[in-house]
């Protein structure tokens, strides 16, 4: 256990009893990961294989970590991003023997990178990401051991946009499986999980009332629609700014305010982002914001607000609470940002509660037991199975103890066929 905590890059090893802790309560809420897991172990499917992941070290990606080692796979794990990490869980994970981690809470960048580079490693045979990190870094530094890929896995919808770009520009050396472009994932991970958790994060790390204030969604996806709907539910007025036609006409049918960015900021007391795109939220719109905003990112990367801006010209930066900096700027007026910008569930919160990580990382587990047991695919992107989707729903109704109706036989005739009479 000793030879196992050197290799790993941790804060405290003694903190492993305390991550210990923290897991065993996040995995009483996670039955289907556990399911699967007890699968894994009877089938060995990973056996022989190392996987490469690059994710948030929470507990619930513990209790996916070990499935995977369960299935007989050695992982090397890295921190997807500094602010989500959870030192407890990594000295916990480290002591185990199929794990390397290299992960600890606020590293600065160069060591961030360094961490995924050592994840990497010699070569995994998998690789599961989120951002898309790892398997950039596979592609530019660690170009000759990205040929040895079977295939990997990408978490985020940010990562999934970079990766469709390399196989764009013919860059993508191994197959890719988009795990977030699912039903399940849409729904569970995304509207529900995100959109609770960075409500969470906002009222954790600032107190605020949101009842009778003013909230701007960026983006109507799945994380933005989620957002919207729990803080109108709080009793916010809330607008939404889009630049896509289909989804603000979703939101203005769902009896949203729909404005651009540039009319929303000033009415706005708090500002969410969900757009994985750049520059969403820019200087002019940070300029025109009232004082005492709140601003959080519930996207992957610090670059939809203009978190440059804000430092050169602020006059004066406090860190008044945990998580939250407040930058005053001339004039006076304050605006507070939550986790530097960052993905604000995690970096100010604990990120999406056990029970819905239990489908997203179930929906990982059972792709990457499928890629291990397949033919290998053909470089490109790929979709989840269908299969895998409602397997995991399945699960997790017969976790929650609700019952379906079953199609019989002649419904099952009727929607199949084409000739014949449709009518009763």
């Amino acid at each position: 256990m000793s030879r196992q905590r050197a290799r790993s890059d941790i804060a405290d090893p003694a903190l492993a009893d305390q991550g210990a802790a923290r897991i065993g309560r996040s995995e009483r809420s996670m039955p289907v990961l556990r399911a699967i897991r007890a699968g894994f172990a009877e089938k060995r499917p990973l056996t022989g294989l190392t996987i490469a992941a690059c994710l948030h070290v929470t507990a619930e990606t513990a209790i996916l970590v070990r499935t995977l080692t369960a299935g007989g796979a050695q992982v090397r794990l890295a921190a997807s991003n500094p602010l989500s990490t959870q030192d407890d869980v990594a000295a916990a994970l480290a002591g185990q023997p199929e794990v390397t981690v290299f992960a600890r809470r606020g590293v600065p960048p160069t060591e961030y990178h360094q961490h995924v580079d050592a994840a990497i490693g010699a070569g995994p045979a998998l690789v599961i990401d989120n951002g898309c990190d790892l398997s950039v870094a596979l592609h530019t530094d660690h170009k000759e051991l990205a040929a040895g890929v079977i295939a990997g896995c990408e978490d985020t919808p940010t990562g999934v946009l970079r990766l469709r770009a390399m196989a764009a520009e013919r860059a993508l050396g191994y197959p890719v499986v988009a795990l977030d472009d699912t039903p399940t994932r849409r729904l569970a991970d995304h509207r529900h999980g995100t959109g609770q958790s960075c409500v969470d994060a906002i009222l954790r790390s600032t107190n605020i009332l949101l009842a009778g204030r003013t909230v701007v969604v960026a983006g109507f996806g799945p994380v933005g629609r989620g957002v919207a709907e729990r803080v109108r539910g709080m009793g916010a007025m809330v607008v939404v700014t889009e630049v896509d036609p289909v989804p603000a006409l979703d939101a203005v049918l769902s009896g949203y305010r729909v404005l651009p960015m540039t009319e929303a900021a000033p009415l706005a007391d708090v500002v969410v982002t969900a757009t994985g795109n750049r520059d969403v939220v820019r200087g002019e719109h940070l300029a025109a914001l009232r004082s005492g905003a709140v601003l959080a990112n519930a996207g992957h990367f610090d670059v939809e607000i203009d978190v440059r801006w804000l430092r050169e010209h602020a006059v004066d930066v406090r860190s008044p609470r945990p998580a939250v900096q407040e930058f005053t700027l001339p004039g006076g007026a304050t605006v507070s940002l939550l986790a530097e910008g960052r993905i604000a569930n995690l970096g100010a919160a604990d990120g999406n509660p056990p029970a819905v990580m239990d489908l997203a990382f179930a929906e990982q587990a059972l792709t990457v037991g499928w890629l291990a047991s397949r033919d290998r695919l053909p470089v490109g992107v790929h979709r989840v199975p269908s299969d895998v989707g409602t397997e995991i729903a399945t699960l997790e109704l017969d976790g929650l103890g609700v019952r379906i109706d079953d199609l019989n036989a002649d419904q099952r005739r009727y929607l199949s066929a084409w000739q014949g009479s449709w009518e009763a």
